[in-house]
């Protein structure tokens, strides 16, 4: 049940509860008003009579008082009560003297009509204030419930990257949510100044490191031949990998780049990718249609996806097209929980069963994935090993 809902179930509640209880005290009230009035009518009525009897030794006593009105006025008692009468429903009044009863009857059905007709304008009355008050606090829910829809789309558009996206003034009252509102828009500022201070400080040391690695390579590769020079060319590679690696991560979190889109025949354009990657690696083209995609993206990011299943996982490494759908598969540990739950995060390689890296393989293909509007999506397969999925959207080329 949405916040619109709870808040009209519980204003009706809430109105009914109120009406019930003021609706109980006014008939309660209504009733014991006839009640006493009828009672003081039959008590009066009944003087005269025990006065006449006194002079002229007369007793009235109607046959149809109740029994026990009539057992108490036998005692000498006086009393009074609401019970039938011949007519339906009347007020008795009896009193004893010398051993006789006398007894006096006032006719209670316009009383009770009286008490109907208060009851039927109670419920209407009730029903109707019900009514026009949970109108208006579904209005009021509605206001509120769509603020905060405004509020989510744009919390959902800074989950997703768009840090340019803000609520702003939601058009009404300065209240928590317009509070919350403002927080939002606050921290999604800061975010993205942080942001965009990470990135610059990744570009400029990626930018510095590479013009002393690729003097240290060079140097590297003048080392007389031995062990020694195989680690420091290797070590030195691998930064140099590093580097270009941050390099092309800033670009993409920058959106330096425009993606060239072109249609394509999905398989033949995989088979010429993998065809000679490695011999671990398996194709199997089982329909291959017709994609909308940016060719030299997409070879990135199939190249990152096969470098981090070798590296990572295990042999034979299988890369399936199915329509517009490529699946790259290892049969290795699988992918760590942390990444299936947050996605590829740089710098962090999971579990370590995993292997080493510097993990920004996956996250490399995740933002070129982005940038040509292809949904990758991380899984592991029940039978083993990790699984990455590529989408790719079909069509014409797009603008």
């Amino acid at each position: 049940m949405n916040l619109r809902r709870q808040i009209a179930v519980t204003v009706a509640v809430v109105s009914f509860l109120v009406a019930l209880t003021l609706g109980l005290l006014v008939h309660q009230a209504s009733v014991r008003q006839h009640t006493e009035q009828a009672r003081r009518s039959a008590t009066a009525a009944l003087d005269p009579l025990l006065t006449d009897y006194q002079h002229t030794g007369e007793v009235a006593d109607d046959p149809a008082l109740p029994a026990t009105l009539r057992d108490l006025a036998a005692q000498g008692h006086q009393g009074s009560m609401l019970g039938p009468g011949p007519n339906g429903t009347a007020m008795w009044a009896a009193a004893g003297s010398d051993g006789k009863v006398f007894s006096v009857r006032v006719e209670y059905r316009e009383d009770e009509r009286a008490v109907a007709d208060l009851d039927r304008t109670i419920l209407l009355s009730a029903a109707l204030a019900v009514v026009v008050t949970v109108l208006a606090g579904v209005f009021a829910a509605d206001r509120i419930s769509s603020r905060l829809r405004t509020a989510a789309r744009t919390a959902r558009s800074i989950a997703h990257g768009d840090l340019t996206a803000r609520i702003g003034p939601l058009g009404g009252p300065r209240d928590e949510v317009a509070e919350l509102a403002a927080a939002v828009d606050s921290m999604s500022g800061v975010l993205r100044s942080r942001l965009a201070g990470e990135q610059r400080f990744t570009a400029d040391v990626a930018h510095e490191l590479r013009t002393p690695l690729t003097g240290l390579l060079t140097a590297a590769e003048l080392l007389p031949p031995g062990r020694p020079t195989e680690l420091v060319r290797d070590r030195v590679r691998f930064l140099c990998g590093l580097t270009e690696d941050l390099l092309e991560v800033s670009r993409l979190d920058a959106r330096a780049e425009s993606a060239d889109l072109a249609v394509v025949r999905l398989g033949p354009l995989v088979t010429a990718m993998v065809g000679s990657a490695d011999p671990a690696v398996r194709v199997r083209v089982e329909s291959g249609a017709a994609v909308t995609t940016d060719p030299r993206r997409l070879d990135r990011i199939v190249s990152n996806l096969l470098a981090n299943a070798l590296r990572h996982g295990a042999a034979p490494v299988e890369v399936r097209v199915a329509g517009a759908t490529l699946t790259i598969r290892d049969h290795g540990p699988g992918y760590p929980d942390d990444v299936l739950r947050d996605g590829p995060q740089r710098f962090r390689t999971g579990a370590r069963e995993r292997g080493h890296g510097h993990g920004l393989g996956l996250t490399i293909a995740q933002g070129h994935a982005e940038a040509i509007g292809v949904e990758l999506i991380l899984r592991n397969d029940p039978a083993g090993g990790a699984v990455a999925e590529l989408r790719l959207p079909t069509g014409e080329t797009r603008p």
